[in-house]
């Protein structure tokens, strides 16, 4: 995966950068910073720049971004609460208020959500779903987005350039951050889930 991205990058410069940071949006597996760190390293060596690799990657987060938010936009009220009446939520034990109540978090921080999530591995590209189904409008979307996704394109691309051959360095840094933010998504989920069982149990025994 690392070469074929690094054989696009070095083939179409700019579009390369682009193209790949749009699928790595839309398909999270995609490691960003191989292709943000290696672009850096590119402007040490070809007539790429770190302005230029810096706006095409945040153009190509944004393509990608647009299109998490479209499928986001798609799970409107209606097929929520569909999916809320199938089986799978049934067994699971969630209700159309928890979804509901999830929307409602996301419509009053979601903005910060959007920026800070740009800069999270695993997050950056989820945020967009979420996003769009609490309906935030398409222009703040893509303001917050532009913003966060430039400043992790700003970090990662500039320490490509200054660390040149050398690059693959910064990945095992960001291989380790993303493990602890694996670990704490873990952590969160198995939390929230025991406190939601133990809620439903608690109603059960009060019912």
């Amino acid at each position: 995966m690392q070469e074929l991205m690094i054989q696009i990058m070095n083939q179409f410069g700019y579009l390369g950068v682009c193209f790949l940071i749009a699928v790595e949006n839309i398909f999270p597996p995609i490691p960003s910073e191989v292709i943000l760190t290696f672009g850096g390293f590119m402007t040490t060596y070809t007539r790429l720049t770190v302005p230029g690799v810096i706006i095409f990657s945040t153009l190509g987060s944004t393509i990608g971004a647009i299109v998490l938010y479209w499928v986001g936009t798609a799970l409107n009220p209606e097929r929520l609460e569909t999916l809320t009446k199938g089986r799978l939520f049934k067994i699971l034990g969630f209700e159309k208020e928890d979804v509901e109540k999830t929307i409602g978090w996301f419509d009053k921080h979601g903005k910060k959500a959007i920026l800070l999530g740009r800069c999270v591995p695993i997050i950056r590209s989820l945020v967009s779903v979420p996003a769009g189904m609490a309906g935030i409008g398409m222009p703040v979307f893509l303001v917050y987005t532009v913003i966060g996704s430039t400043v992790w394109n700003i970090i990662l691309v500039s320490l490509g350039a200054v660390l040149g051959a050398s690059w693959e360095v910064v990945l095992v840094y960001i291989g380790k951050y993303a493990a602890f933010i694996k670990a704490v998504l873990i952590v969160a989920a198995l939390f929230l889930v025991i406190r939601f069982m133990w809620k439903k149990i608690a109603c059960k025994e009060q019912g």
